[in-house]
C-alpha cells in the first residue's frame, strides 16, 4: 500500500525535497532492483485534417517514416470531428495493420474515444472493442488532466473524471493495456493532486491495467494565460516523487523527456522515475537523440534499455 492521503498531503507542504526523494527513490529500488531505466521509440501522428479514405495513405507515409526511424509505436492522435466516424477509425486502422502488421497503436484519448462513442450511439466498452479488432493495442492517458470536476482548467476535454475513469476501466476489461497521467500546476491545490492520484491508484487497484504514470508539468500555451505559472524544477520533483509513493501498485512511473528535457528528467531518476518515455517524441528545446539519453541515464548510474509501448518486451541495445 501506497502512502496514505496525510502523508501525501505532508510531503507536499515540506521543504525537505531531498528526504521525499529518498523514500520514493527507495520504491523504486523495491519495484525495478536490476537498477534499469527503460525508453521507447514511438512516433505521434495527428489524424485530424485526414478525413477521407486518401488520408490513410498520408498517414501511413508519416508511419512509414517512424518505421525508418526504428519506431515500434505509434500514437494517433487529433480531434473527433463529425467526419471522422468510427468507420473512418475503423478503415485507418485496419490500413495502418496491414501496411505495417508489427506497428502498435498507442492511440486515442479518453476524450476521444468517448467523443466517437457519443457520435455512434454506442456504449464505451462496444466502441473500444469495435476499434480493438480493427488493430487499437493500446489507449493512452494523456488527457487525464487533474482527475477533479472542482477544477476548471484547460488540460481535459469536457468530459467528467467519472468518464475518463470508465474509458480505461472499460479498455481494461477488454484486455487492453492503457496509460496515465496528470498535468499540474494548471490552479489545482494539493488535495486535488492527492483526489488524482487516488482515482488512478483506486482503478488500478480494480483492473491491474496501467502500465504506467506520467505527471506532467502545465505548459501554458499563450504567454498571456493569467494565473498560471509554470512549475519549478523542484516542485516537479516532488510530485514526481509523491507520485511514486502514493501508486505503488503502478509499476512504472516516468521521469519525462518530452516535457521535462535531459537535465531535469536526470535528477528524476533519483525521485522515484524508472523511465524516461520516448525519444522520438521530444522536441524544441527538450530534443535528444537516443545515444544521448542513454549517456544521461548511464550518467546517472542506471543501464538504459530501449522497451515496447507497454512494458512488455524489453530490446537488448
Amino acid at each position: 500500500m501506497g502512502i496514505s492521503r496525510n502523508e501525501a498531503l505532508e510531503c507536499f507542504r515540506s521543504d525537505d525535497l531531498i528526504g521525499i526523494g529518498m523514500e520514493a527513490d527507495a520504491i523504486r529500488r523495491r519495484l525495478h532492483p536490476e537498477g534499469v531505466v527503460s525508453y521507447a521509440i514511438d512516433g505521434r501522428v495527428t489524424y485530424t485534417k485526414s478525413a477521407t479514405g486518401a488520408g490513410f495513405d498520408l498517414l501511413c507515409n508519416q508511419i512509414s517514416n517512424i518505421v525508418a526511424m526504428g519506431g515500434h509505436g505509434v500514437m494517433l492522435q487529433g480531434e473527433v470531428t463529425p467526419a471522422l466516424t468510427i468507420s473512418w477509425f475503423d478503415g485507418l486502422f485496419r490500413s495502418i495493420k496491414k501496411r505495417f502488421p508489427a506497428i502498435w497503436l498507442h492511440s486515442l484519448s479518453a476524450g476521444e474515444i468517448l467523443s466517437i462513442a457519443e457520435q455512434t450511439g454506442a456504449t464505451v466498452e462496444d466502441t473500444i472493442a469495435r476499434l480493438q479488432d480493427a488493430g487499437l493495442d493500446s489507449v493512452p492517458g494523456d488527457d487525464a488532466g487533474i482527475l477533479d470536476d472542482a477544477v476548471q482548467q484547460g488540460t481535459r476535454t469536457k468530459w467528467p473524471t467519472a468518464d475518463w475513469l470508465a474509458v480505461h476501466r472499460a479498455a481494461h476489461k477488454l484486455g487492453m493495456q492503457t496509460t496515465a497521467t496528470m498535468t499540474f500546476g494548471c490552479g489545482e491545490t494539493m488535495e486535488h493532486r492527492i483526489n488524482h492520484l487516488e482515482a488512478v491508484r483506486g482503478l488500478q487497484g480494480e483492473t491491474r491495467g496501467f502500465a504506467s504514470f506520467t505527471p506532467w508539468a502545465f505548459a501554458p500555451k499563450a504567454p498571456s494565460m493569467q494565473g498560471f505559472e509554470e512549475a519549478t524544477a523542484v516542485e516537479y520533483l516532488k510530485t514526481l516523487a509523491i507520485s511514486r509513493m502514493y501508486l505503488d501498485n503502478i509499476e512504472n512511473v516516468q521521469s519525462n523527456l518530452e516535457t521535462q528535457g535531459l537535465k531535469v528528467l536526470q535528477v528524476g531518476l533519483r525521485f522515484g522515475g524508472n523511465d524516461v518515455g520516448s525519444v522520438m517524441l521530444a522536441e524544441g528545446a527538450n530534443a535528444a537523440t537516443e545515444e544521448q539519453l542513454r549517456q544521461v541515464i548511464r550518467d546517472a548510474g542506471f543501464k538504459p534499455v530501449q522497451r515496447d509501448t507497454v512494458f512488455r518486451t524489453m530490446f537488448l541495445n
